[in-house]
Order: C-alpha cells, then structure tokens, then sequence
C-alpha cells in the first residue's frame, strides 16, 4: 500500500496569535475580546497592560511612560475586575484597579475581557472582568524550554545624577510532561531592570490677575521638574497539573513577584500668583491671549529648589488549587482554592533649598515667563540656582510649623497598604442528552478580604533650627551631586544633592504629622469584607429555525458584609486627639444574566446579552475614618447644615454602583484569523457615588476647651453616599483582515483595527447637573499593520483615546481627578526568525515604543488653557534574542 506523508504546517508568530485570540471570541458563549501570546514567553507586546489596551473598547491611562491601569467600555479601572487563572486578584493601591504592569507578559499564555458576564464568573463587574491565563503543560503538549533577552535605552538620556537610561529584560520558561503525560509542570522567571525619564511640568493653578474676576487668567505658580525612574521587577510562576485518567483533573498554580520602583526628581518650585514666601510683589504680566496671560515678569521672586526621592516596594502572592471530577456520564464536580496577597510600602521624601528661610532674609529674583503652545511655561531667571553658597537647605516658605515658624525643611510619607484576599469555591454539573439544555451547573463561593492603609507622615526639619530659627544649611560636601539640568523649562542647572543619604545619617529631626494634622490622621484605616456568591447557571446548545444556538441562562445572589475601623480626630486648640471608630453594613444583591449566541449562517454569529452587574466601591471610601470641626462662632445656630459641629470622612455603608446592562453583537469569522464585529451596549447605571453633606448627631463628642456650649449637636458631615445614577451607551467595530483574502500578493501582510464610540448622562441627584465619568474617553482607536513572513516580521501599532477625567496622584500621595488630554500612542517593532538559516527557535527582535514621543497631558477645571502637567517620556528603544528549544 502506498502511503501518504502529510507535512504538518504549524502557524507561529504574529498570525498564530492573531488566529488564537480570534478563535478565542468565536468559540465563547459571552461577548469577549481576546489575546494571546506569539510563543512561549511572548506576548504581542512589551507589557500585558499594552496588549489588553489594544482590543476594541478598552484604553489605558500612563504612568510614567508606560500603560499602567486599564478602562473598559469607558469605565474607569475601579469598574474593572482582574482574575488570575479565573481567581480574583487583590491591589496595590488605596483601590481596587489593578496595576498591571506588576504581571509581567513573558509569563502569561493570554488574556480573556469579558464584556457580558455568566452567573458562573465570580469576577463580575460593570466594565468588564478581566482575565489573565498562564499556560497549561498538558494542554502545550510537549518539552519546551524558551529563553529571552532584551536591552533597552531611553533617548531622554539619564536626567538625574547617580541614574542610567538603560535596561533589560531577561526570561527563562520551561514547560515539560511526565509519567505517559499525566503529570506536567510549567515553570517561569522573568526579571526586569527598566528605567524612564521625564521631564515634567506642573502647574499649581490659574487664579485671576490681582484676583480680580474682571481680569485674564495667570499661572498661579509652578513646580517643573525632571524624573528618573528605576523599575525592577522579578516574577516567577509555577504551575503542576495532573490528569491520570479522563475522571480527574487537577491544577496547582502559584505566581510571585517582587516590584520596586526607585524614582530621582529634581526641580525649583516657582511662585507666580499665588505668591509665597517673602517679597513676591505679583505678576507683570506682558501679554494676554484668550483670556490667559501668556508672557510676564514674576516680581521679587523666591523659589524652592526640591530634591525628592520616592521609593515604592510591592510584594505580589497568588497560589490557587483546582480539581475537576467526573463522577460519571452525567456528572462532574469542581473545587477551588484561591489566595492572593499584595504588601506595599513607600517612602516618598521632599527635601526643600533656597536662597533664605521663610521670614524674608533671602535673595529674590525677577524671572521672567512665557507659556509655550502645550501650556507650560519657559522661565528666564537671573540668579544661579546651582550655586551651593547662593541655595541651601531649609525651607523658604514656611509651609509647615511643626517645631516653630517656618520651620518645615521637609516631608517624608511613609504609607503601608497590605491587601488579602482568600476564597474557596465549589460547583457540580449535571449533563443532558437530547435537550435544548445541555447542561444544569450550581455553585457557591465564599471569600474574605482585608485591606489597610497606615498612613504614616512626617514634618522634616533641619537639626539648627532649634538653635537658630534662621538657620540655613550649606549642603556638606559628601552630599553634592552635579547639577541637574532644567533648561528645558529654562531655569539652567540647579544644585543636586543626594538627599536620602542626607535624611538617613540623620540630618533631620522628624515629627508626626498626625500630632498636629488632623486630615492625616484619619487618613488610616481597614475595611473587610466577607462575602458568599452563590449561583445556578443553564447552559444551551439546541438548534433555532434550524441554526446553531448556544449560551447560558442564570442567576447569582450575593451576601455582603462589610466593615471597617478608622480613626475619628477633631482638633482641640492646636493638638489632634484621636479615637477609634467603626462601621459596616449587610446586604443581599441578586444578579441574573443571560448570554445567547446564534449561529445565523456558517461562521456568523448574532449574539445578544442581558444582565445586572455591580462594582464594589472604592475602598478608600468605604473607611470609617472621620474628621471633626468645631466652630464656636457659629455655636449659637440652630440650623444643624450651619452649626458649629462639621465634618468629613468615609462612609463604611457604601453600597456598590449597580448597572443594568444589554448588549449585541454580529460577528462573522472567515479565512486564517479574520473577522468583522459590530456591537452596541445600553447600561442603565444606579447608585452612583458621591459626596453629601448628611446630618449627624455629634453627642459625647469633644467640644474644645474653653469654646462656648453649643444650640445643638446636630451638623454636617460630608461622606461618599450612593446616588441617582443615569445612562451610557456604545457602538464597537472591530476587524482582523489578513491580507491574502484581499490579494494573493498580500499574503503576509494584516490588518487589525478597532474603532468605540461611548456616551453617557450621568446626575448623583434627579435635579442636579451632570457630572463627567471617571476613565470614559468618547472616542477610542487601535490599530496593527504587521506583516509576516519568510521568517521576517514587522509591525506598526497605533492606540487613541480622546480626553478623559482620570486619577492621578496629588499632595500627599492622595488622588486627584484631573482631565487627561487626547493622546495616540505609536508603537513599532521588526523581528527575524533564524530558523531558515538552520538555527532552530532563535529569533531577534527590534521595538521602539512611543515612536512619536505623545507627551501625557492634563488640564483642570473642563478647561483646557489650564494645563496641569506636561510630561515628556521620550521614546524607548529595545533590542533582544528569543531562543526556543
């Protein structure tokens, strides 16, 4: 008999990504997106936060030059829920949106974004959940062990002294099978040492010239500087499978990574309106352009010449155990254990120079500005900032009193924030033959999550000062640094010192800011929470007017019991007395869901969604930490919204944002990876957050010393409350065009291109205005032209999201919510496989990421002329060998 040799052709690269991620989407019953990694340890892009910002719908917000929290369907990250390996992941910020930068993609397989929930998905949200996926041994099939390196290089250049602008990458995975593959084992290590620079401008505000509301805008003042950043980031995962038979099943994972980011900024403070210190006679102003001063003189001008340091250490754990069994034909049940774990600290440290302490003994200077076309400012000075007999250390502005007037030199914040979070879950399906149902699945979770933030703060003050209150200090020689360059905001070289090592050989007393800081001190606080899911879900395979139909019907309940302890403060002439306080709330919520997909014609898809879903708040304001006021002079009124009782803080009730949701979706799949999907999507938003002054009862509380008796102990408190809510809607197109379908002369070449349009009209009250959604970008871009083939591979990738109101972080490491301008970011790389030159499994690799260097912009106030930061990343070039055995 003759016999016939099949060659087996196996699709890698770009297009094998492609066609997995598309069939990813075709094949699940919710409304997904999907990505999936090239090879192994080899994810589309350089970081998993970039991959998932470039499907339709979804964008990423910058930090420090890189994608770092993520927005669906124009919901902000605190909407979104992160799943690893289907497990629910804790944060390392005051919040709930997680930083995904801390996952590094060389040890992810892909990633799946749920758009529509199931009954059965434990991670709902209103944006959508997200899901990362490391690989699976048994499913890879085979001996693999592939190795990584890359070096990078900011064009920046190394701003800061004692900084580089270089980097690299290094990765090694090994995935292998054993005993006739019914064990296998995955095992990864990726290490990051990633460094960027910025040269950052910082408006402190715009007020009226002279304050006159008659008169143009002008810079308030201005805190420009440069930062360097070093990254380094060490993950490991592991992961056992064992399968000895059809029956059973079981998965044992764990994942680790340590994160730690050192950042060096360098910059001068520079009073402009607002003034400060000693002297300032106010702004000259020489030109006006659209109601905005554009040129001036700031006069009698005195500065601070800042040297920060912020060190920011993260320790991630997530472990989870999983086993499936087949009980028989009919039924399976399934068992899960989860754990993850994240402890933050920081250290961030202001060190303040000048020319005199803040009672008038110091040089000023007349510095002359004028704004530039992406609104920051260029100054002219007169004196040498870099001149250590003219800058020395001590404060000129006399911001702090902690020890005396004018006596903060300094700041240091040394927040902890610890988060964890354990679960256990337990589900049984039963199979159907020959109905419309295929299968019945219940099932129950139970989870607990704690998570504190001690906030802890302290005044920094010069060792002389309690011998001389107009004490300076000549920076010792041991701590001089070459200057650093400002001249790209025009102030030349400043003085540099390295401050840390200033601060810890103990060049400065500290003090507690809580002692005498009644915002900080209840600025500490822990919230647990406690809840139990449980849910029944039927899912469908049947046949409609003789089309394929399949999806899922189902119903999850929700019991919630929240609490939390915090800190009740009020200030009794001059001294902060604190007490403990706490609160919660227990409640019950009911999520049906319902996910149908039909098969119109072969390969087309209608699919149609409905459910109700929720987002937990931020936990942040979920902290029953209050703040208290006492007024006297208003100790007479009886109006309890104008008595002399006031305050602020948290709110331990604060129920979750609900949303009614309705989705649908054409698709249609064709060729090797190619597709076309148009959805729309209705969410009816409730509940909303927002802060309300609500009247309470302040009995027993502290009435300072010697202040009159008051008419009543009713009085305001401001704290986050559930509001109205409103509505948003939306429409997605997205495509995977792979060039042959066009052309046979394309072959190679693809396309991919998505597009969203996202509205919404959302009031906290039925009678008040509308407010602006956090993370909603009305318009939404991305794009891919790559090609691929005879083992050479090029790609140009384009992101756009249009402005939006997102989070940054503000005084004291708070967050504050400031509008975020248009950007497109352009990402390019080109690679080659070796493969056809008889080395096996080596591949090189070139990628420039922000080609065009889009600077990250903010504004304030809904208006534009107000720009808040600019901030200059520059680009980042790499270069790298993969190696596969």
């Amino acid at each position: 008999d003759e016999e016939e040799v099949l060659e087996e052709v196996i699709v890698t690269g770009i297009r094998a990504s492609i066609m997995n991620s598309v069939a990813r989407k075709r094949d699940n019953s919710s409304i997904v997106e999907a990505v999936s990694s090239e090879d192994i340890g080899k994810l589309p892009d350089s970081s998993i936060a970039e991959s998932i910002a470039r499907l339709p719908g979804i964008a990423a917000q910058r930090l420090d030059g890189r994608a770092n929290v993520i927005s669906i369907r124009g919901l902000s990250p605190d909407f979104t829920t992160a799943l690893l390996n289907g497990r629910e992941q804790v944060t390392s910020n005051n919040n709930r949106g997680v930083e995904f930068d801390q996952y590094p993609s060389e040890l992810m397989s892909g990633v799946t974004v749920y758009k529509t929930p199931d009954a059965g998905l434990m991670g709902q949200a209103i944006g959508g959940t997200i899901d990362l996926h490391t690989i699976r041994p048994l499913a890879h099939g085979k001996q693999s062990i592939a190795i990584g390196v890359r070096g990078e290089y900011n064009d920046l250049g190394a701003l800061n002294a004692g900084t580089t602008a270089t980097g690299y990458r290094g990765s090694v995975s090994y995935i292998d099978q054993f005993a006739d593959d019914t064990i296998g084992i995955a095992l990864g290590y990726a290490r990051m040492v990633s460094p960027s620079q910025e040269e950052r401008w910082q408006a402190w505000g715009y007020p009226n010239l002279d304050y006159n509301s008659d008169n143009p805008l002008v810079l308030g003042g201005a805190k420009p500087f440069v930062k360097s950043n070093k990254l380094t980031r060490d993950g490991l995962m592991g992961v056992f499978e064992y399968e000895p038979d059809d029956a059973l099943h079981m998965v044992v994972d764990v994942y680790y990574s340590k994160f730690s980011n050192v950042q060096r900024l360098r910059g001068i403070e520079i009073p402009g309106q607002w003034g400060g210190g000693w002297g300032n006679s106010g702004i000259t102003p020489i030109t006006v352009e659209n109601g905005l001063v554009t040129e001036g003189v700031i006069n009698d001008a005195a500065v601070v010449v800042r040297n920060d340091v912020t060190d920011r250490d993260v320790t991630t754990w997530s472990a989870g155990w999983n086993a499936e069994y087949q009980v028989n034909d009919e039924w399976s049940v399934e068992g899960d254990i989860a754990y993850s774990k994240v402890d933050r600290t920081l250290r961030a440290m202001e060190s303040y120079a000048g020319t005199g302490r803040g009672n008038g003994n110091g040089a000023t200077d007349e510095i002359g500005f004028k704004m530039t076309d992406d609104g920051s400012a260029i100054f002219s000075p007169g004196l040498d900032y870099s001149d250590p007999n003219v800058i020395k250390l001590g404060g000129p502005f006399g911001w702090g009193n902690p020890l005396g007037p004018n006596s903060q030199d300094g700041f240091i914040n040394k927040p902890v924030v610890k988060d964890e979070l354990s679960a256990i879950r337990l589900s049984a399906e039963r199979q159907f033959e020959d109905s419309a149902f295929s299968s019945v699945e219940i099932g129950a979770r139970y989870s607990t999550r704690d998570k504190s933030l001690t906030d802890n703060g302290f005044y920094l003050t010069l060792k002389g000062y309690l011998d001389d209150p107009d004490h300076m200090l000549t920076v010792p020689d041991q701590y001089l640094l070459e200057p650093t360059s400002l001249d790209f905001f025009g102030m030349g070289p400043m003085l540099s010192y390295d401050s840390l090592a200033f601060y810890d050989d103990g060049g400065y007393i500290e003090t507690d800011v809580t002692s005498v800081d009644q915002a900080r001190a209840v600025n500490t606080w822990k919230v647990k929470e406690k809840v139990f899911n449980v849910y029944v879900q039927t899912n469908i395979d049947t046949e409609f007017n003789g089309n394929r139909l399949t999806g899922n019907i189902g119903v999850q309940a929700v019991h919630t019991d929240q609490s939390s302890e915090g800190r009740a403060a009020i200030n009794d002439n001059g001294t902060v007395v604190v007490s403990d306080v706490t609160g919660g709330d227990k409640y019950w919520t009911f999520l049906p869901s319902a996910n149908l997909s039909l098969e119109v014609a072969e390969d087309t898809y209608l699919r149609i969604a409905g459910a109700r879903v929720m987002a937990r708040a931020p936990m942040d304001k979920m902290n029953a930490s209050r703040g208290f006021n006492y007024n006297a002079t208003n100790a007479s009124i009886t109006d309890p919204t104008q008595s002399a009782w006031s305050g602020w803080g948290g709110n331990p009730e604060l129920r979750p944002w609900m949303a009614t949701q309705f989705d649908m979706s054409f698709e249609t799949y064709f060729g090797e990876g190619g597709y076309v999907a148009m959805a729309a999507f209705y969410k009816k938003l409730q509940n909303i957050h927002f802060d309300q002054g609500n009247i309470q009862d302040f009995t027993g509380a502290t009435i300072p010393e010697g202040q009159a008796q008051p008419a009543t102990f009713l009085g305001s408190v401001w704290s986050p409350t559930n509001g109205e809510g409103g509505g948003m809607y939306g429409f997605e197109f997205s495509t995977s065009l792979p060039g042959s379908l066009v052309s046979e002369s394309l072959d190679g070449f693809g396309v991919l291109f998505s597009a969203s349009l996202t509205k919404a009209s959302v009031r906290p009250t039925k009678d008040a205005p509308e407010i602006d959604m956090p993370g909603l970008s009305e318009t939404v871009l991305n794009g891919t032209l790559y090609y691929e083939k005879h083992g050479f591979q090029a790609r140009v990738s384009a992101r756009h999201r249009s402005d939006f109101l997102g989070q940054v972080s503000g005084l004291s490491l708070a967050n504050d919510m400031v509008f975020i301008k248009a950007e497109t970011i352009i990402d390019a790389q080109i690679g080659y496989d070796f493969t056809d030159h008889g080395i096996d499994g080596l591949s090189a690799l070139f990628q420039v990421n922000n080609l065009t260097n889009e600077k990250f912009s903010t504004f304030q106030n809904g208006d534009a002329r107000q720009v808040r930061d600019v901030q200059n990343y520059g680009r980042t070039f790499m270069i790298g060998l993969n190696y596969r055995m």
